[in-house]
């Protein structure tokens, strides 16, 4: 697994969209036990926070020990550094797997055979994403043009499966229906500049160009769209895989 966040790991907590609490109570209703859930590259614990007011105990690991820095702390999550397909937990330790925005970047073979080990039977994996946000077709426009034809060639091959919205993504589980939603924001344009700048994409092109693609030029046009001191609805749109674990490992 690639570990593109830890560098904006503070942003990253403070700009990133959550999930809605509808959509986590929903899976959380396929469940038959509320034991324990294990949160799967959590970043920084949004969903996890969310599943420990459902299950007794919630692990939550990552790969990145700087994001874990910016979790959210409840006294029944226990953080751990971790790879997604490392074997950290005994065999039917948990009723429920989330993963948020992140099975792209796994070996999900290895991930897979995990799953299989960790979940009790009967138990729930689900892969939640969401995919490129939308405000106005004015915004929208610029936004598109920043993600694709300056940034495209520095988005890793991964981002591919979110664009698809997981339907390519290999998924060995008995399916169950995943709901339609979104989120949906209130923001102020700084906002929209700091989400912006969490993606791994401008990371990566600032890293290789030592210059970041917001340029004053760029930033320019947003703002002749977006004046000071509006606030714009902003959706990302979400799409996910969920199973069911039918027999014992």
């Amino acid at each position: 697994m690639k570990d593109n966040f830890s560098i904006q790991s503070a942003a990253y907590a403070r700009f990133r969209p959550g999930y809605p609490e509808t959509l986590l109570e929903h899976i959380c209703a396929q469940c038959s036990g509320f034991e324990a859930a294990w949160d799967c590259a959590t970043g920084n614990g949004q969903i996890a926070a969310v599943l420990a007011d459902h299950f007794r105990q919630v692990g939550a690991t990552d790969l990145s020990e700087n994001q874990l820095k910016n979790a959210i702390p409840k006294p029944n999550i226990y953080y751990r550094v971790a790879a997604a397909e490392e074997q950290i937990f005994a065999p039917g330790s948990f009723d429920l797997i989330t993963v948020g925005q992140a099975a792209h970047w796994f070996d999900l073979e290895k991930f897979y055979t995990e799953v299989r080990r960790v979940l009790r039977p009967g138990g729930v994996l689900a892969l939640i994403g969401y995919n490129l946000l939308t405000i106005d077709p004015e915004t929208d426009a610029l936004v598109r043009y920043l993600y694709t034809d300056v940034l495209g060639e520095y988005w890793d091959a991964e981002r591919r499966l979110v664009e698809t919205a997981y339907t390519t993504l290999p998924f060995p589980f008995a399916e169950m229906d995943f709901p339609h939603v979104s989120m949906t924001y209130e923001w102020e344009f700084g906002q929209l500049i700091g989400y912006l700048n969490t993606w791994s994409a401008l990371q990566h092109f600032v890293k290789e160009t030592g210059d970041s693609p917001l340029t004053d030029a760029f930033v320019a046009e947003l703002r002749e769209v977006w004046p000071e001191g509006v606030v714009k609805m902003v959706r990302f749109p979400i799409f996910g895989r969920m199973g069911r674990v039918t027999v014992a490992p």
